[in-house]
């Protein structure tokens, strides 16, 4: 049998070959590839960003409030302390009371010496007494009639004697005692007049500043009396009791501490280099940890330097002079009724609106 020959390419060799397609795998495994790289450049970024960063400066603070110390201006020993800690006065309100018998004992004295100069006073101005005018006429008439009977014997006397009947000596003595009855009516006149015409016009003086004397000195122990009792001198809270009952106190010496909660403010201590960006009349916002964080708007009222240095920091590489301190009082926009002395305040400086 006859082999027969192929005459051409078969149908299956005619038809061109499908390219196969390409693996996609290659592709596929690089994107876990090029997210990794992404989380780690961004890792990488954001730590260098926290390295390089400056860090936040927080200003802390301290809610304070005006304080009185009230002191007594007597000494003694206290009897009473109507008021405890914590506890709210009104303005008058009885803090202490004192005291002090000897105090006592000259008003008492005082009082009597007011008296006694009263009664001098009611006496000059009353006159003299007619009965004392009647003593004082009777004695000048008595002197008048001794006058007459001295008178009457220097004439027999000194008749007498010109005629030899009586020695000289008789008649000085004669002319002695008409003298001393003369001057005896003088002093009889002036005291009659006297009496008739009162007091002078000094002793009446004196004797109405005799009254006053009394009265001031009066005026001057009550007011030490007064001071016995210590009032509050505006509506505040008691701070603190500095003594207890039965104490003895000295004038001067602090008895109860008040605070004024109606005059608050928040105390800031900050270096000069950044109160150059903080004037009068500035709003911020601070945060009061004692209030759960709480958010109050405060008003800068004052910005005073301090007598003390911060030796923390130099300004210059050379010469190493340091930063002053400045006080910062700032004042709640609005009412905070929580608020109290002592709480901490902080804010951070360079976001502070």
């Amino acid at each position: 049998m006859d082999m027969q020959t192929p005459e051409g390419p078969t149908e299956a060799a005619q038809q061109p070959r499908k390219e196969e397609p390409k693996s996609k795998e290659p592709s596929s495994a690089r994107i876990p590839s090029i997210v990794v790289a992404v989380v780690i450049a961004a890792v990488a970024g954001l730590s260098i960003w926290y390295l390089v960063r400056p860090a936040p400066l927080l200003v802390q603070g301290e809610v304070d409030a005006t304080r009185l110390d009230i002191a007594a201006r007597v000494d003694g020993r206290v009897a009473e302390i109507p008021v405890v800690r914590g506890q709210d006065v009104a303005a008058g309100a009885v803090l202490v009371r004192i005291d002090n018998p000897e105090t006592i004992a000259k008003h008492e004295q005082a009082l009597a010496a007011k008296i006694v100069a009263e009664a001098q006073l009611a006496n000059i101005n009353a006159g003299t007494r007619a009965e004392v005018i009647a003593a004082r006429k009777a004695a000048l008439e008595r002197a008048q009639a001794g006058v007459v009977l001295a008178q009457k014997t220097f004439d027999r006397v000194s008749q007498l004697a010109e005629r030899g009947n009586a020695p000289v000596a008789r008649l000085d003595q004669a002319t002695d005692a008409l003298h001393e009855s003369e001057r005896a009516v003088d002093q009889a006149r002036s005291a009659h007049e006297q009496a008739v015409n009162g007091y002078t016009a000094e002793e009446r003086q004196i004797a109405t500043a005799n009254v006053g004397k009394a009265l001031a000195d009066i005026k001057a122990v009550e007011s030490i009396i007064d001071q016995m009792v210590v009032y509050a001198p505006v509506a505040a809270q008691v701070y603190q009791r500095n003594v207890e009952p039965g104490e003895y106190v000295s004038p001067g010496v602090p008895l109860v501490t008040l605070i004024d909660l109606a005059d608050l403010w928040i105390h800031f201590d900050l270096r000069e280099d950044l109160v150059k960006t903080l004037k009068i009349g500035d709003r911020f916002g601070v945060r009061i940890p004692a209030l759960a964080d709480r958010r109050i708007m405060v008003e800068v009222k004052l910005i005073a330097t301090k007598g003390e240095y911060a030796s923390w920091r130099a300004t210059r590489a050379t010469g190493d002079f340091d930063l002053r301190t400045f006080s910062i009082r700032a004042y709640p926009v609005d009412k905070v009724p929580e608020l109290r002395p002592g709480m901490s305040a902080y804010m951070e400086w360079g976001t502070r609106r």
